[in-house]
C-alpha cells in the first residue's frame, strides 16, 4: 500500500467503498461474510441519518472506517456519541489510519457539542486498547455495563 490515507465523512454514495470494510469487520467478529447485508445496513443508517461514518481512503480505495451512533446524556442534558465500529484493513495497519479515524471521530464529537465519546472493546484486544489509550480514552471505573440480549 502506497500513499497517505485521507479521512472524510462518508455519504450514502460511499456505501460501495465502505461496505467491503464493514463486511470484513463483521467477519472479524464471527459473522458469515455477507456484502449485501453490509451494504444494506450502511445504506439504511446513512440514509436515515442514524449514524456517522468516516472512511479512510488511499488511492481511491477504502482502507478503514469508523462508525458512530448518537445518544444523549440526560444528566448532562447534552448529546453524546458511541464509537461503535472501527476497522482498518490489514495492509493499512500500523500506518496511522486508525489514529486518523479516531481523530476525525473526536473532532466531530467536539464540534457537535457532545459531552463525551464512548466505546467498548474486548478485554483481550490489546492492539485496540493501546490505540484507545493513546487517543486519551480511559477505562470508566464508575460503571459496569449490563446487556440484555433479545431474540
Amino acid at each position: 500500500m502506497e500513499g497517505v490515507a485521507t479521512v472524510r465523512r462518508a455519504a450514502v454514495a460511499d456505501v460501495g467503498l465502505v461496505a467491503p470494510l464493514f463486511d470484513s469487520y463483521r467477519h472479524f467478529y464471527g459473522c458469515a461474510p455477507d456484502l449485501d447485508a453490509a451494504g444494506r445496513f450502511l445504506r439504511d443508517r446513512l440514509g436515515r441519518g442514524e449514524s456517522v461514518v468516516f472512511v479512510a481512503v488511499v488511492e481511491g480505495r477504502g482502507v478503514g472506517f469508523v462508525q458512530l451512533y448518537p445518544t444523549f446524556t440526560s444528566i448532562g442534558a447534552r448529546r453524546a456519541w458511541i464509537l461503535n465500529d472501527l476497522y482498518v484493513a490489514p495492509e493499512a495497519r500500523r500506518r496511522g489510519v486508525g489514529r486518523a479515524l479516531m481523530d476525525a471521530a473526536r473532532q466531530m464529537a467536539e464540534e457537535s457539542g457532545a459531552a463525551w465519546l464512548e466505546l467498548a472493546t474486548a478485554k483481550d484486544n490489546e492492539r485496540a486498547r493501546a490505540l484507545y489509550r493513546g487517543c486519551g480514552y480511559k477505562l470508566d471505573d464508575g460503571y459496569d455495563r449490563f446487556k440484555l440480549t433479545l431474540k
